[in-house]
C-alpha cells in the first residue's frame, strides 16, 4: 500500500465580496493529492465544487460561511483516511487547554484539523497531532499564506508539515 497524501486548507474566504482564485501552488498540491480537507470559512459553495473536482473533499462549515456552505458541510466531523481518524472543526477555542479539550471532544482521533485563527499550527505530541493549515488567501497575523500536507503511511503513521506560499 502506498502512502496517502492529504492537503489540508481552510479560511479561504473567497466569494462575492472577495474575488480571486486560490493560489496556484495550492491548486497544484490539491490536484496531486489523494484527499483534500477544508477547515471552514469557505464562504463560496462554488469553491467546494472546484476543490472536489481535484480530489475527494471533506470539510466543515465555519463562522463566516453562509447557508449555501452550511447546507453542504457539518460543523464538525471525523473522517477515516488510511486507517487514521482525523477530526475536523473550524473553531477550536482558546489556545489554553486546547489539546486536552480537543482530545476529550474527539477521543478516537489521532489528528484534529482546525482553522479560524489563520495562524498555522503543526504540533504532534502525546499521540495527538493538532493541525491548523493557516490561510492560503488571508494571512492576517500569520507571517505568510499557507496550507498543510499530511502523509499517512501504510501502518497509519502520519507526518505533517505546513507549506508556505
Amino acid at each position: 500500500m502506498t502512502p496517502v497524501r492529504v492537503v489540508v486548507t481552510g479560511d479561504t474566504h473567497l466569494g462575492p465580496r472577495r474575488r480571486g482564485p486560490l493560489p496556484r501552488a495550492l491548486l497544484s498540491a490539491c490536484a496531486a493529492a489523494d484527499r483534500i480537507l477544508h477547515t471552514g470559512d469557505v464562504t463560496d459553495a462554488g469553491l467546494l465544487d472546484e476543490l472536489a473536482a481535484l480530489a475527494p473533499l471533506d470539510g466543515v462549515a465555519g463562522n463566516c460561511d453562509g447557508w449555501d456552505v452550511a447546507a453542504r458541510l457539518p460543523v464538525e466531523q471525523t473522517v477515516e483516511i488510511g486507517g487514521l481518524q482525523i477530526a475536523l472543526v473550524h473553531d477550536s477555542g482558546p489556545d489554553r487547554d486546547r489539546r486536552e479539550r480537543l482530545r476529550a471532544h474527539f477521543p478516537g482521533a489521532r489528528v484534529v484539523c482546525f482553522g479560524h485563527t489563520h495562524l498555522p499550527v503543526c504540533d504532534d505530541r502525546d499521540g495527538l497531532l493538532l493541525l491548523n493549515p493557516g490561510s492560503p488567501t488571508e494571512r492576517r497575523r500569520a507571517r505568510r499564506h499557507s496550507y498543510a500536507e499530511l502523509t499517512i503511511g501504510p501502518d497509519a503513521s502520519v507526518e505533517a508539515h505546513i507549506v508556505g506560499i
